[in-house]
């Protein structure tokens, strides 16, 4: 079977890593304690979300129940209301949280109630072939919950990249809560919880696809949400030159912020150009599309210096060509990847970026741009399609 991107993120919804639906008879040794809370769902494609109640089981085994404390508003929860990701709805959204345990199944050692944890959508699996080569960054068979969240008249909900944290609690496999013991204020939660998605994918563009070494020259190319934190992670790893590209002049004076050494409006000048240009005219060791789409591709390919690196961390929309001379593929060199989720493994990646945060090395604080109320979301997905924040975040 071939695997892509989508392909994968229905990998995180759960669908391929729980296999076939079974009955809806509750397993023996699975509580049927439901707990009522509110929550925002997507009832319907392209329609406005709601906020009402959800039921949300104890946990079973291999299970958590968290109480979420905060959630960001990602793209990838816009996409699942206008049906880009699939039609299963009515779908529970969110999945950029900070939550603490409130229970686990009888079988988790690794958590405890009273846990603070960042949400992640890679629960490796430990026993799939890219598992067994020691590369759990792309697990292909992620696990999620088992048991099933519903609206209160019994329809079952599929949650966002099997986490659905828009929601005062939120059922998740253990595996999806990474633990962290450093000294977090509440103030600071909403920041972290950052790190479950879109923050995250951008600095794992950079430092673990990109492979970025110090003093390396890197160009971005888009600043939202996740071009902001590659450029982040631009400067956390040590590049001297940072290239921030953009057609808004407010998203580039926030890429200076986040650590560009230098900034190209590309609404005005011709980006691969100006690129080149600051590069001594041989273009950059790593180029980073955060848009995803062809005309961005293009630029990102032919802006690398010879033997540069190309990453895609925007997603693209299906069907989404670029033809592409295979003798200029040939001839600079280099390579071009995709980055699934930064090729991110939670366990390893998320406590060492909080620890940066902590020592002032990564400004998580400066993607917070609102703090918002669930029965914000509507608005704040209108805000998000102007490009005037880089996250809101809901606290509960």
């Amino acid at each position: 079977m071939r695997q892509n991107m989508w392909a994968y993120m229905l990998y995180a919804t759960g669908k391929a890593a729980r296999g076939p639906e079974t009955s809806s008879t509750i397993p023996k040794g699975i509580s049927q304690s439901m707990h009522k809370v509110k929550a925002v769902v997507a009832l319907a494609k392209n329609e406005p979300v709601t906020v009402t109640t959800i039921n949300v089981p104890d946990p079973g085994p291999g299970e958590a129940l968290v109480k979420v404390l905060t959630c960001g508003v990602c793209q990838t929860d816009h996409h699942y209301v206008a049906g880009g990701v699939g039609d299963d709805f009515p779908y529970l959204l969110g999945h950029e949280s900070a939550a603490v345990v409130e229970a686990v199944g009888d079988d988790v050692t690794d958590i405890a109630p009273g846990d603070l944890v960042i949400l992640n959508w890679r629960a490796v699996c430990g026993e799939c072939r890219a598992c067994r080569k020691g590369e759990s960054q792309y697990c292909f068979a992620t696990h999620n919950a088992t048991q099933k969240m519903t609206l209160e008249d019994g329809t079952e909900l599929t949650p966002a990249l099997g986490i659905g944290s828009f929601a005062e609690k939120t059922l998740v496999a253990a595996g999806q809560c990474t633990k962290i013991t450093a000294d977090i204020s509440p103030e600071q939660y909403a920041a972290i919880g950052l790190l479950g998605c879109g923050v995250t994918a951008g600095l794992g563009a950079v430092l673990n696809t990109g492979a970025l070494k110090r003093g390396e020259s890197v160009a971005v190319i888009g600043c939202g949400g996740v071009g902001t934190a590659a450029i982040a992670g631009a400067q956390l790893g040590g590049a001297t030159t940072i290239i921030a590209v953009d057609i808004d002049d407010d998203k580039l004076e926030r890429a200076r912020q986040q650590g560009a050494t230098h900034t190209v409006n590309s609404a005005k000048v011709d980006p691969v150009e100006a690129i080149r240009e600051l590069t001594g005219g041989f273009g950059a060791d790593l180029v980073i599309d955060a848009v995803g789409i062809a005309s961005t591709f293009k630029q990102a390919f032919e802006a690398r210096d010879l033997a540069g690196r190309v990453v895609l961390v925007g997603v693209p929309e299906p069907g989404t060509t670029w033809d592409i001379p295979l003798d200029e593929v040939f001839g600079r060199g280099g390579s071009i990847k995709s980055a699934w989720y930064g090729d991110t493994l939670p366990s390893r990646d998320f406590p060492e970026f909080v620890d940066q945060y902590l020592l002032g090395r990564l400004d998580l604080d400066g993607f917070v741009s609102e703090r918002i109320k669930l029965e914000d979301v509507n608005d704040a997905f209108e805000t998000m399609k102007t490009g005037r924040v880089l996250r809101s975040v809901v606290e509960l």
